[in-house]
């Protein structure tokens, strides 16, 4: 597959080399990628945003799954079922999980479109082929894909290298822990052709036990360029293979076995070695970009994301009756131990598109995109203990699913003045979604229509080193298919969110420092109350009234020429006006209530705190001391200490130096120190409560993360 896309992408090059034989052009005067740019906030956008430089992406880059390179941004927590940052990993931005935060790769969207989650794991060691990624804070622009309610993230590959390079990455540290990747970029070949491209694995035990990892990816990318055309194709994929650990180890294990993993344990005898998750990856981009005139130019992209896999798992004690199997031997065996595989297959298709006019002060972008989802939902049985009650190939479910998205937005930025700058931007998103059965409900059929008007203003007012915002925006979000399952009787509603962002900030000659307050007002948020849906599990309830509200505080400074500082804190407080929990009565059975007059949002910690120290003891060399706080995070909406993790201070320690040599450019040696303190934390979990023998009682379980441990990288450049 790889051999043939390479040979693909070489044929196609060698074409364009020999159309263009015998032209000459200016090779100052190409296109340059516009894609991004229309989804992007520029510095004078009125919203709260992040940018990282390939240099700062690549500080950190040594192998951790992305999440881990935005630990520094303002408001963010991260998390990892393996405990290391390699596999499964998460991130909260204010609050907010990843099914609520937007993320784009060169402006195609990235979220599932069914979970509205985004799995990184899927694309290990993406970030090698980033460029840039900005971070936006709240509902930030309008955008192509999910709905934004936490935060934005974008990332951008398609920048134009003019010259040769190559580069191999290489580290290794605790938990055998390896990541091997090649890139290389052409260049420009005769004045209008590149090509780049990457190869990368990454392997690791993780800190909790059998939590390992395979991963595996690569990166093409071929362009053909000229003064006011360019035209580009991305293909890029990932192969992943995790054992699970996405149940978490119980709180009364946790002070005696940290690294404990319930996964796979039902087998008797020994943990299955197979309780893995299996998926392949695979993206294809073609962008098209056009420059008419001075004044307007324009884009076009296509894409398709083609994505299988499954997780398996060994189950012991299963009824014949649950997957829809007789009982055998005339009804006298009614069970068997068996290993079962439930398969995602999906394609994710469509369009995006950018129309944009700069002249003078005033900037107009029309844009949007339109895209389709195909997804089919199996279960099969691999293998059972009683095999012969189990017809060959048998799959006990086989449901699909179709959603389709459409979207327009129009931007107009006008400058007024030399210190005045309005912002204006209207979205208009329709959303069709067909569910035909679920695996624990097979014949619920679910079709919903969504139409989101989503508006956004605001203005920017720039004196000398000063800046300071004011900006308004309106956000819709539909349910996620989760939500669906609750059954006809308790069909989820639709999201809404008003975002009020105001800051201010300076910038000067070796020196930036901002402010940052936010009002995030939520109409029917979806939550977890402990309510069971119509076939028994917790499904999110719409609860009419919760708010997040904030101040983010940032700033750098270079104090010497051999020492600079960066930080960032944010304060906040996140409520649910009125929260009504529901409780499982094992006593009397049916459900108990219990009413809260104003709750915590779970997950939301008051206060967070980067910061990093960085010194420059010789030339080419750096010792870099990065800090994070992380205040409590309350598991469930109920605001009880008992269900809840303990806030968190770490402290590590990153060192640097570059070798110059004649053989190769340049080699960065790296080794990073984390947990320097070797502190036990949680930044992750759960909990569930029920009553049981007139008493409560309630369960938690946590994602532990690693103590001490290292990481150490040789990066060549050739």
């Amino acid at each position: 597959m790889k051999k043939l896309i390479f040979s693909s992408l070489l044929c196609a090059g060698g074409a364009v080399l020999f159309a263009q034989k015998n032209k000459k052009f200016n090779d100052t005067a190409y296109l340059q990628p516009i894609e991004v740019l229309a989804i992007r906030a520029d510095d004078k956008a009125p919203f709260a945003k992040t940018d990282l430089t390939k240099k700062e992406i690549d500080k950190s880059n040594l192998g951790q799954d992305l999440p881990f390179l935005l630990n520094q941004t303002p408001s963010v927590v991260v998390n990892s079922d393996a405990g290391n940052g390699i596999g499964y990993t998460g991130i909260r931005i204010r609050g907010t999980d990843a099914t609520r935060i937007n993320v784009t790769l060169n402006g195609i969207p990235y979220n599932d479109a069914e979970s509205q989650g985004t799995f990184f794991v899927d694309l290990p060691d993406f970030s090698s082929s980033a460029n840039s990624i900005q971070v936006q804070r709240g509902v930030g622009t309008s955008t192509n894909g999910a709905g934004a309610f936490g935060g934005t993230i974008n990332l951008f590959t398609n920048e134009l290298n003019r010259k040769f390079y190559a580069f191999s990455n290489n580290s290794f540290g605790s938990f055998k822990t390896l990541k091997n990747n090649i890139q290389f970029g052409s260049g420009m070949i005769g004045s209008h052709f590149t090509m780049d491209g990457r190869v990368s694995r990454i392997s690791s035990d993780g800190y909790i036990d059998r939590a390992g990892s395979d991963l595996k990816s690569f990166y093409l990318s071929t362009a053909f360029l000229n003064e006011n055309n360019s035209l580009r194709l991305n293909v890029f994929s990932g192969k992943e293979k995790t054992y699970q650990a996405w149940n978490g180890v119980p709180e009364y294990v946790l002070a005696t076995n940290r690294t404990y993993n319930p996964s796979g344990l039902e087998k008797p005898g020994e943990p299955y070695d197979n309780e893995t998750d299996n998926y392949i990856q695979t993206h294809y981009q073609l962008f098209y970009n056009h420059k008419f005139n001075p004044y307007w130019k324009g884009n076009l992209a296509a894409f398709l994301t083609r994505g299988k896999g499954y997780y398996e798992q060994y189950k012991a004690g299963e009824r014949f009756s649950d997957y829809g199997l007789p009982d055998h031997n005339n009804g006298s065996i009614t069970e068997t131990d068996l290993v079962r595989r439930l398969w995602l297959d999906n394609y994710f298709y469509g369009t995006i598109y950018s129309l944009q006019y700069q002249k003078n002060k005033t900037q107009l972008i029309i844009g949007g995109g339109y895209n389709a989802y195909d997804g089919r939902h199996y279960g099969e049985i691999k293998w059972a203990a009683v095999q012969a009650a189990v017809p060959p190939g048998y799959r006990w479910y086989n449901v699909t699913a179709n959603k389709k998205d459409l979207s327009i937005y129009n931007k107009w930025i006008q400058q007024w003045s030399k210190n005045w700058q309005s912002f204006v931007d209207v979205q208009f998103r329709h959303i069709d979604y067909k569910i035909h059965g679920f695996r624990y409900n097979p014949a619920l059929e679910v079709q919903e229509n969504y139409t989101f008007l989503n508006p956004k203003a605001g203005i920017t007012y720039s004196n000398k080193n000063w800046q300071a915002y004011l900006s308004y925006a309106l956000a819709g979000k539909e349910p996620n298919r989760d939500d669906f399952e609750a059954g006809n009787s308790q069909q989820p509603g639709p999201e809404q969110l008003h975002d009020i962002e105001l800051g201010i900030e300076k910038k000067g000659s070796g020196y930036s420092f901002g402010a940052g307050f936010y009002y995030m007002y939520y109409q029917n948020q979806l939550v977890l109350t402990g309510k069971i849906n119509d076939v028994g599990a917790y499904t999110r309830t719409n609860i009419p009234k919760s708010y997040r509200t904030g101040i983010e505080l940032q700033g750098k400074t270079i104090i010497t020429r051999w020492m600079n500082v960066a930080a960032n804190i944010s304060f906040s407080e996140n409520k649910i006006k009125n929260f009504t929990e529901y409780l499982d009565d094992y006593d009397n059975g049916g459900q108990q209530t219990k009413f809260y007059r104003k709750t915590d949002i779970s997950f939301s910690p008051s206060l967070i705190a980067g910061g990093s120290v960085n010194f420059v003891p010789l030339k080419n060399a750096e010792i870099s001391l990065i800090s994070k706080y992380v205040g409590r995070q309350f598991l469930d909406n109920t605001s009880q200490r008992s269900r809840s993790s303990d806030a968190y201070y770490l402290q590590d320690i990153r060192l640097s130096y570059l070798i110059e040599h004649k053989i190769f450019k340049a080699a960065n040696i790296i080794l990073q120190l984390n947990n320097m303190f070797n502190k036990k934390y949680e930044p992750n979990g759960y909990s569930f409560s029920y009553i049981y023998g007139g008493r409560l009682t309630t369960e938690n379980y946590y994602f532990p993360m690693a103590g001490f441990n290292f990481m150490a990288g040789v990066n060549v450049k050739f």
